[in-house]
């Protein structure tokens, strides 16, 4: 009843195709996943990524299978495409704090978000900044191979040079001629060999603040470079899966394999797993538009693009009923129809529980779980998965309608195994809520203390104030 780790298969975006998994070591698992770039409040697509590979880690490590987890925080070395400058100092500037505050800053607030996802947390989560020696000295061994120059303080990869042996844009399917022809003249861009050639490191101005020595003088990395440099320090010179969100296919990941081919001669990674993007009522989401959506503002019923406020799980349940790899779009229809849905699904582990076993049995609750473990074979499929559940649930109803029959050993595995997809592989644990409650439940009391003291009921508020403030809530009467 248990899966094997030979079934499961992994659309790899190198080959365009799903393919059997096998993993380097027989019971490890290297996994690097393209983290943010922490200059603002992570928004809602970025999310749908971090989502969609917390059930791939924890399904392999369901399998059996050690996983270490790596996922960086690119705190330096992101460039904004038209002004050349980087994001975090941009925004430095704007919100008149240090670069590493704002790092900070966000860094806390990414975290925080995805606990309400109730993710699990990455076994090392490095940062660029952390890493500025090992992107040099990887640097270093690019120019030693020939697919690197130096030009005034800055160091670029020489993408010609390049195709002379391997070939840059595999991972995107973009060939030297269509990157030759999509280029354009940026800022710095006149000092290059070629203009679709990119940074490994890049010279600081007098102005910028984030800036490191080299061996070419006071600058910062490129972005390409910090993930190469990460990967393989945590991960060896080739592991098992890499990903991120399809954004970053081109030209991050292909920059990622050209750099370590031009090193090891190598493809970093066996599989490259590619997240799709999150739409907001049928259009992308973009500044431009305004029509971003941050996690924060559907729980807390913020945004107005939607009637009322979502829970984190409830947003959770709704991306895994599409495929990671497929477009997905948000509304304010799809979550109320998502919230029914899990409303549903949420209450089965009760009603299993309180469901008469008999003699008779008309459920083959182990063929339910070997097609469950199906699903998640079939690419990490979380569609199938939950219309698995769905079908559970009408199964259950149709067990206390005695319309249907099981006996106690089928029960006892559905117990079992509605637990082990419900809460080990999708991790829709209500616990993440108690907080949430707790507020509710908090703010009706205030509520209820304010009435009671404007009716001069002194001895009943007093006895609500003094009892929450036994528990550490203080408050403080508006006079």
């Amino acid at each position: 009843m248990s899966s094997s780790n030979k079934n499961l298969k992994i659309y790899n975006s190198l080959s365009s195709q799903k393919e059997v998994f096998n993993s380097i070591n027989k019971k490890m698992v290297g996994m690097y996943v393209c983290g943010p770039t922490v200059y603002n409040t992570v928004h809602l697509g970025n999310c749908r990524t971090f989502v969609s590979f917390d059930l791939i880690f924890r399904y392999l490590k369901h399998l059996g299978y050690k996983v270490r987890y790596v996922r960086n925080i690119t705190d330096v070395g992101h460039l904004e495409d038209d002004t050349q400058e980087d994001k975090i100092s941009k925004r430095a500037a704007i919100e008149k704090l240090e670069p590493m505050e704002i790092v900070q800053k966000y860094t806390n607030d990414f975290r925080n978000t995805l606990q309400k996802f109730n993710l699990l947390s990455p076994n090392i989560e490095p940062t660029a900044t952390g890493h500025i020696i090992d992107q040099i000295e990887m640097i270093e061994k690019i120019i030693k191979n020939g697919f690197a120059y130096v030009k005034n303080g800055s160091v670029y990869f020489d993408i010609k040079e390049f195709n002379k042996k391997y070939k840059y844009g595999r991972l995107s399917n973009r060939n030297l001629d269509d990157l030759i022809n999509e280029s354009r003249q940026l800022k710095g861009s006149d000092e290059k060999k070629n203009p679709q050639d990119f940074a490994l490191w890049k010279k600081a101005g007098k102005k910028h603040i984030m800036k490191w020595n080299s061996p070419w003088g006071d600058g910062f990395p490129g972005w390409h470079i910090e993930c190469s440099a990460m990967g393989h320090k945590y991960l060896g010179k080739q592991f098992d899966i890499h990903g991120g969100g399809i954004d970053l296919k081109f030209p991050h990941h292909d920059c990622e394999i050209a750099q370590s081919e031009s090193i090891y001669g190598n493809n970093p990674a066996n599989y490259w797993i590619h997240t799709n993007m999150l739409t907001l009522n049928g259009k992308k989401m973009s500044k431009s538009l305004d029509n971003s959506v941050f996690p924060n503002e559907i729980f807390n019923g913020t945004n107005k693009e939607f009637s009322k406020k979502f829970s984190p799980m409830t947003l959770k349940f709704f991306m895994y009923q599409a495929h990671y790899r497929n477009t997905l779009d948000i509304s304010n229809h799809a979550l109320l129809a998502a919230e029914k849905g899990f409303e549903k699904i949420k209450m089965l582990a009760e009603e299993i529980n309180t469901i008469h076993e008999s003699k008779k049995n008309d459920f083959n609750a182990s063929e339910w779980v070997n097609e469950c473990y199906d699903a998640l074979n079939d690419d990490f499929n979380s569609p199938k998965l939950i219309a698995k559940l769905f079908d559970l649930h009408k199964t259950v109803s149709e067990i206390k309608n005695k319309t249907k029959s099981i006996d106690l050993k089928n029960k006892k595995i559905l117990i079992r195994f509605y637990k082990v997809f419900y809460s080990e592989i999708l991790g829709l644990d209500d616990d993440n809520l108690t907080q949430e409650k707790f507020d509710e439940i908090l703010e009706l009391i205030l509520e209820l203390r304010e009435k009671e003291r404007l009716s001069k009921n002194y001895e009943k508020s007093d006895y609500i104030r003094d009892k929450l403030s036994e528990l550490g809530v203080k408050i403080n009467d508006k006079i």
